[in-house]
């Protein structure tokens, strides 16, 4: 039997926090048992839009208890007091499951209905936790006011997402979610962004009578569970309502979903529009637990709520399945120095890196600015929770997530010199030993070697030297052993330690500088005879660097005739003053721009010749790294390999010689634009392809006539006979292969 209520003032002061279990027991206590209580959207209203969306599974007739088994499973998550469930039951829908978590009133449902309706079932239980149902239990969630009860305004979206999560997971396939809501702003701001993906939507009023308009309308939210990753738009009723509803409220819903509609309408457009990591959760590119081979997308990794720093990032995963994946998932950082490069900035660059990483999938995270000065441990672990979030297959079975970056594997660092130009940017000059690295000299215990960085190719070293002990200094030595033990002189006896040092000029720090030796075995018949004659042999490099290779040249074949060319006057500085580089008879810089300086070369040629062709061979060697690595050019700047400066190589070397190209790319589509065009130009093409690495030498002729093409073997051992330093010569022309 029912009993009397308080007054309302009193039960409704109860409710301070509508997210309050213990407010809620107090609320249903003082408004006694036996009595429905509806907060709004009364079964007349709701009768004929839920029996419509439902189906007719009342067919008997209202209060008939036959349903057949072909009934619906529906949930209605907290329940409360209202007598919705019961008007379904009695309209033929038996299989009802209600939940909440106050067990007053659930006790009090219970006893109830417990006769009248004895197929409907009761639950205590907290809607944000339903770990006792599992996956897809139900084929309608029926939602009266339950979302908005955790949806108070200022309380924020956790909770309420917490919840429509559960709801998604216990849904099957196909199945309906129904959610009567008022749709204030921040409640259907959660249910358009949660429903986005893989959802159909639509949307309407409940009516209400002329007479009876409530000043809070309330809406019938419908969502269809569809496939991952589907966009649709959504489906709207409502300018259909201004009879029955309060069109204030139906015309801020019809704005909002309009802008929804707009952003939909995008994602579907096939746009690679820019998702949030919010986004993929929700299934915007399909099930993040499953790796898709080949599947690429760009989003925005945190936001203020969930991590320290927002992240610009990518997700790949592997275009191959394969079993030598050393890693089922892993993080890649991209600093912000190189995030420009082909290898970060492109897809083709980006796959890759994920082949390099060997991982299933791979996050490539990229910094930049608002990261500047952030040490990476704290990046990391701003990062860790957020890639879990991203993590395939079952992550409490599978091996811990690693950070991969790029890095040079030094193990002590000293800097020499910070310089900048407005030509080639920042440099910096490095004395460093690397990991695992023996020394072999005398008294030093490590190898220790000297580099030249560009700012621009941050990572990349531009130039390396090894660093000896300098015979001469030893005299040196013993007096600042002699010396007093103060201070200063300690101080002094360092520096003339430092000092001590010297460049090997006989060493190649770059493997393709060695293969630029190696392959003048194209030539060495005719290096050979101009070094039993005297005569030099005419060799141009294009790009002088920390000068270690004209250096070496100039040691190692003392036959041919070096001139440099070096755009930037400062890196010619850091050359002599750090590395050791001279200047002679034999070897001479130009400071200027490398084509022009072919291009009047040619010129000077043609005057000097009065137009007839020389019978001297000249070898032109291009070894220039390129300000701009977006192209995918690494080496040399694309302005060497266009057609106009390849025509000027062939005119410079007139009826023959070697044209030299360092090649540098990680994309097969720009290298075979780049041979194309030397195919082209020149008869004869040859390339040295270095292993495990990415430098490409090039070796191009306008003819035969001083190629050794035909006993190359016989060339090898030629060259070696003229060089004054080792080079693997055997080793390295075993890779080359005949282009054209």
């Amino acid at each position: 039997m029912a009993t009397t209520p308080p007054p309302a003032s009193e039960i409704l002061g109860t409710l301070g926090d509508f997210t309050s279990r213990e407010n809620w027991d107090k609320f249903f206590a003082l408004r006694g048992t036996g009595d429905s209580f509806e907060w709004y959207a009364e079964w007349p209203n709701l009768r004929a839009p839920l029996l419509a969306l439902l189906g007719d599974r009342g067919a008997a007739g209202e209060g008939d208890a036959g349903a057949g088994a072909a009934a619906p499973e529906i949930l209605v998550p907290a329940c409360g007091s209202s007598a919705l469930s019961e008007r379904l039951y009695d309209a033929g829908f038996r299989r009802i499951t209600n939940v909440d978590f106050s067990r007053v009133v659930v006790a009090d449902m219970l006893r109830r209905h417990a006769r009248a309706r004895s197929e409907m079932r009761w639950r205590v239980m907290d809607m944000t936790d339903m770990q006792q149902f599992a996956d897809g239990s139900f084929d309608v969630i029926l939602d009266k006011g339950g979302l908005d009860a955790l949806m108070e305004p200022g309380a924020g979206t956790k909770l309420g997402t917490k919840y429509l999560n559960e709801a998604k997971r216990v849904l099957k396939s196909g199945g309906k979610f129904v959610c009567l809501t008022l749709a204030e702003s921040h409640v259907l701001g959660l249910l358009l962004s949660e429903f986005r993906f893989g959802w159909d939507m639509s949307i309407q009023a409940i009516v209400s009578e002329s007479s009876k308009k409530s000043a809070f309308q309330t809406f019938m939210v419908v969502m269809v569970k569809g496939k991952m990753g589907v966009v649709q738009t959504i489906k709207s009723l409502l300018d259909q309502s201004a009879e029955y509803c309060n069109m204030k409220q139906a015309n801020a819903v019809i704005r909002a979903l309009g802008n929804e509609n707009i952003i939909r309408e995008s994602y579907s457009s096939g746009v690679d529009a820019l998702l949030s990591l919010r986004d993929l959760q929700l299934g915007a590119i399909g099930d993040l637990k499953v790796v898709v081979p080949g599947r690429r997308r760009q989003f925005i990794l945190g936001e203020p709520e969930t991590s320290l720093y927002c992240y610009k990032a990518v997700l790949l995963d592997a275009k191959k399945k394969t079993e030598t994946f050393v890693y089922h998932c892993g993080v890649f950082i991209v600093p912000k120095a190189r995030a420009q490069e082909w290898l970060f900035a492109s897809e083709e660059g980006q796959w890759h890196v994920v082949e390099s990483a060997k991982a299933a999938r791979l996050v490539m995270v990229f910094l930049d600015s608002r990261h500047a000065n952030i040490a990476m441990d704290i990046i990391k672990k701003d990062l860790s929770p957020l890639i879990k979030d991203l993590e395939p297959g079952n992550p409490e079975e599978e091996a811990p997530i690693p950070f991969m970056m790029a890095g040079d594997g030094v193990k002590q660092r000293d800097v020499l010199e910070e310089a900048t130009s407005e030509i080639t940017g920042r440099m910096v000059v490095e004395d460093v030993v690397y990991e695992n690295a023996d020394g072999d000299q005398g008294s030093m215990p490590e190898k220790m070697f000297r580099r030249l960085m560009f700012g621009r190719s941050s990572g990349l070293v531009q130039s390396e030297a090894l660093l000896i002990r300098d015979p001469h200094s030893d005299e040196t030595d013993k007096k600042n052993k002699n010396a007093s033990a103060t201070s200063k002189k300690r101080r002094n006896q360092k520096k003339g330690s430092k000092n001590s040092l010297r460049i090997d000029h006989s060493f190649l720090g770059s493997s393709y500088h060695s293969s630029i030796i190696s392959g003048l075995s194209l030539v060495a018949s005719s290096l050979s005879a101009a070094s039993a004659s005297g005569k030099k042999v005419s060799t141009t490099v294009i790009g002088l660097g920390a000068g270690c290779f004209p250096m070496f040249l100039r040691g190692c074949l003392p036959s041919v005739d070096i001139e440099v060319v070096e755009l930037d006057p400062l890196v010619a500085e850091l050359a002599k003053k750090y590395f050791g580089f001279s200047v002679d008879e034999q070897l001479k810089v130009h400071l200027g721009d490398g084509i022009k300086f072919v291009e009047d070369s040619v010129a000077a040629n043609h005057s000097a010749s009065n137009g007839s062709a020389s019978n001297a061979i000249k070898i032109l060697v291009i070894d220039v790294d390129s300000s701009d690595l977006s192209s995918g050019l690494s080496c040399p700047p694309e302005n060497f390999v266009e057609d106009p400066f390849l025509h000027k190589a062939k005119e410079l070397l007139s009826e023959g010689g070697l044209f030299i190209i360092n090649l540098v790319s990680r994309s097969s589509s720009v290298r075979e634009m780049v041979v194309s065009r030397l195919k082209a130009v020149f008869e004869h093409l040859y390339s040295l392809q270095l292993e495990e690495d990415i430098n490409e030498v090039l070796f191009a002729s306008p003819s035969e006539r001083y190629l050794d093409i035909n006993n190359i073997d016989a060339a090898v051992a030629k060259l070696n006979d003229l060089l004054k330093f080792p080079v693997d010569v055997e080793s390295d022309i075993k890779k080359l292969q005949r282009l054209q």
